[in-house]
């Protein structure tokens, strides 16, 4: 961890549905998620930006009990004692994702990047108002329902976020087809969201439509080159005095 971060980006792997079993020491939906905290450090290297992974108590959802938002809610509590009011991204997969969505409500988040998120149609999106929200999901999913991805992205632009959903064209639900192109877009998406690059010109504009418009929902992801331009910072990263 960079010894004093102006920053930070909290990654939460998928689950199971129902389960009060604990995550066990080979817990295949963390691991997936171990190539997107390689790219995440090698995309803010040197830019003071902490670097954390949420570990869950239980290994499902489990209903109203909502555990993985739980415990997202509780790591984004104990790196704010931490470190203090800092811009924090949360990038999750599946119901890592439900989970930042739901958590995006803590003072410290400004931004989600949910990576074919689980949205059930009666989860709420106040909480989201006034965040950056990008989502993106493989058209081959079967697991997760691409539909209610952009269903829940609109409901979340009319409740005040600012919104942009990709289709990872030729994907599905484990992120395996073109697991690169996850990476790095993950990885630059947050840097952007974070202020260290500049978005893409799509993002910029989806970010700035209106409530109630619905487009921007559906743009299909382009290749991620391995050599990025170089990081030019958009906006300065504001810090506790």
């Amino acid at each position: 961890m960079p010894e004093r971060p102006s920053a930070a980006v909290l990654v939460l792997h998928g689950g199971e549905e129902h389960s009060l079993s604990r995550p066990g020491p080979v817990n295949l939906p963390g691991l997936r998620m171990s190539g997107f905290v390689r790219a995440l450090r090698r995309e803010t290297a040197g830019a003071g930006v902490a670097i954390g992974t949420v570990r869950y108590r239980h290994r499902g959802w489990n209903g109203e009990r909502a555990d993985a938002a739980r415990d997202a809610r509780a790591a984004l509590g104990d790196l704010a004692e931490e470190l203090g009011h800092i811009p924090t991204v949360l990038v999750g997969h599946s119901m890592g994702g439900r989970a930042a969505l739901r958590a995006a409500g803590h003072p410290n988040v400004t931004g989600v990047v949910a990576l074919a998120p689980w949205c059930p149609p009666e989860d709420p999106c106040e909480q989201l108002a006034d965040r950056d929200v990008l989502m993106l999901h493989g058209d081959r999913d079967k697991i997760t329902a691409p539909a209610e991805t952009r269903r829940f992205a609109a409901r979340g632009r009319a409740a005040g976020a600012r919104v942009c959903g990709y289709t990872v064209t030729g994907s599905g639900h484990a992120l395996m087809q073109r697991i690169g192109d996850w990476h790095r877009a993950t990885a630059r998406l947050s840097s952007g969201l974070l202020g260290l690059r500049e978005l893409p010109a799509e993002v910029v504009a989806a970010l700035a439509l209106p409530v109630g418009d619905t487009g921007a929902l559906d743009l299909p992801l382009p290749a991620q080159p391995r050599t990025a331009p170089p990081r030019t910072p958009a906006r300065p990263l504001p810090t506790d005095a």
